[in-house]
């Protein structure tokens, strides 16, 4: 297996259906994988473009919002929405 296939210690790897109200998150904590599932009643997740970056590099603020449904990509290091 190449290495740029394998999970990495210390990374999560989120997955949307297409609709964007589900999803799943694969956290690699250096023992194991976890496995969490999470669906919106009401609303989407939002996401970046996947075909201009497979890859987002967020920080735990941003993850934390984007699995509550809030807009991640404003999230500052505080854990405070920035106002446009």
């Amino acid at each position: 297996m190449d290495r740029r296939q394998q999970a990495h210690p210390h990374h999560a790897y989120l997955f949307a259906n297409q609709r964007a109200n589900r999803m799943k998150v694969l956290v690699h904590d250096g023992v194991g994988v976890w496995l969490a599932a999470r669906r919106l009643n009401t609303g989407k997740f939002v996401w970046g473009d996947a075909r201009l970056s497979p890859r987002l590099p967020m920080n735990a603020a941003q993850l934390n919002a984007l699995a509550l449904g809030l807009p991640w990509q404003r999230m500052g290091d505080a854990g405070v929405i920035t106002v446009l």
